[in-house]
């Protein structure tokens, strides 16, 4: 039996940050029912190129596995009965529209509570339900932008820049997923729902966590650093070699040491300017390019056995195809198989969260409205009659 088995989200939600944090539940036993507009063809996420056919596409594969779909047209009246039906049944509603629109919507705990009063309410939105910019669009790269990010990411003669990933979204979709586990804990304990208010905006500002007590407290201004190289630790960087690059973390004295005794450097680690970490961040200017040419005498992997013999806190840089031959991947048995109708055989990312004994979930997502019928037969129990009406009257 899988962990969250029992749990049951109606989720409203989109493209990466929301379908992630719900699919992670999903993954774990939780039954997330997405429900999608058939006006506006669903999840923008089926669309997305490349590698996009009907109404599907490998993006929406991989933030909406393992949940059901279905359809609902809010706009008519008898949907909303639906929706309101369902709320009686479930645990969670979860959306991630507009800042002001869960309350216009009705998606709120004030508007759910006299259907469900255990109901969680969690909105994830671009900038909060509250502020200037409660009802403005918020996205991954404008955010990035906005909380800092890009301004200390790349190098330093180069432009702000987004980072590889959409980090934004994904944290994002992981603080919704916490965010739900805490809201479900209060609800069971107390008998009461509640609202829960997420944004990217505030995930993002939380997450400059170290420069921002500095700043706030020391005057500290963050800047890029060459070599994607740590503000305050020394040495901890890439490091260019004959034939690619490492990154090295020397977090603690006694890594620096065994580094200095790996390059067969000892007088580093002897060397008044830089027997401490306060020192070597001091005289970094003098330090790094003695390391760059040390590095640049041999090739990445030579250099990796050498650090790793003498327990220095090292790996590759790399390429996303280097990344699915680690050993270490297998090992952890990061990857899964999922049988997808069209797609075939699909290679997914599991999820992390591993739990001893318990085997995770691997349905595709489906297609669009592929379980309303069923939804609406098995938890609502609607007759066929009653469903075709529905339909007719294009609720769903």
């Amino acid at each position: 039996m899988l962990p969250l088995e029992g749990l049951r989200i109606l989720a409203f939600s989109q493209v990466g940050a929301g379908p992630l944090g719900t699919m992670t539940l999903a993954d774990l036993g939780a039954e997330v029912i997405k429900i999608e507009d058939p006006g506006t063809k669903g999840d923008i996420g089926r669309y997305v190129a490349p590698y996009a056919i009907e109404k599907d596409s490998l993006l929406f594969q991989t933030f909406n596995r393992n949940k059901m779909c279905m359809t609902l047209n809010l706009r008519v009246p008898e949907a909303r009965e639906i929706f309101h039906d369902l709320v009686k049944i479930s645990d969670v509603v979860f959306c991630t529209a507009r800042g002001d629109q869960p309350e216009k919507l009705g998606w709120d705990y004030e508007s759910l509570k006299g259907i469900n009063p255990e109901i969680v309410c969690v909105s994830l939105t671009g900038y909060g339900r509250t502020g200037p910019r409660a009802k403005e669009p918020g996205f991954d790269y404008i955010v990035q932008g906005m909380a800092g990010w890009m301004d200390i990411t790349g190098d330093p003669d180069g432009p702000p820049t987004k980072s590889g990933l959409s980090l934004v979204d994904c944290s994002s979709g992981l603080v919704a997923a916490l965010a739900i586990m805490v809201g479900l804990h209060s609800a069971r304990k107390n008998g009461v729902g509640c609202d829960i208010d997420l944004s990217l905006y505030d995930i993002a500002v939380s997450l400059l966590n170290y420069p921002a007590i500095w700043h706030l407290n020391k005057g500290f201004q963050p800047k890029r650093v060459a070599d994607s190289g740590h503000p305050g630790i020394v040495p901890c960087q890439n490091f260019k070699t004959k034939d690619g690059y490492v990154v090295v973390m020397c977090y603690s004295q006694k890594f620096w040491e065994n580094l200095c005794e790996a390059l067969g450097r000892k007088d580093l680690a002897e060397d008044e300017r830089f027997i401490s970490l306060a020192k070597r961040y001091e005289n970094k200017e003098a330090l790094i390019p003695d390391l760059k040419e040390i590095f640049l005498q041999k090739t990445a992997e030579e250099w990796l056995e050498i650090l790793k013999t003498h327990d220095v806190p090292a790996g590759p840089v790399n390429t996303i195809e280097e990344v699915f031959k680690e050993p270490q991947l297998s090992a952890r048995e990061l990857l899964i198989d999922v049988e997808h109708p069209v797609f075939g055989t699909l290679k997914e990312l599991a999820c992390p969260i591993k739990i001893k004994g318990v085997e995770q979930r691997r349905e595709p997502a489906a297609g669009l409205g592929e379980n309303t019928d069923d939804i609406l037969r098995t938890f609502l129990k609607y007759d066929d009659r009653k469903i075709e009406a529905l339909r007719e009257k294009g609720a769903i």
